[in-house]
């Protein structure tokens, strides 16, 4: 299974748009590298932003 991803087929398997997955590569330091993003470590960047901000909020 691949690991590195076009911001296309990333948004189709972390069920968000294309310009979602490039806008959170921004936010959160994710490098997309000629064209491709490394999936594992833009989903475990995006769990850990989201268990950051719920407990921020408690």
């Amino acid at each position: 299974m691949a690991n590195h991803l076009t911001p296309t087929e990333l948004a189709r398997e972390a069920g968000l748009d294309r310009e979602q997955v490039i806008a959170k590569c921004c936010e959160l330091g994710v490098p997309i590298f000629q064209g491709r993003i490394d999936k594992t470590l833009f989903l475990s960047s995006l769990r850990a932003a989201e268990t950051q901000q719920v407990s921020l909020q408690a």
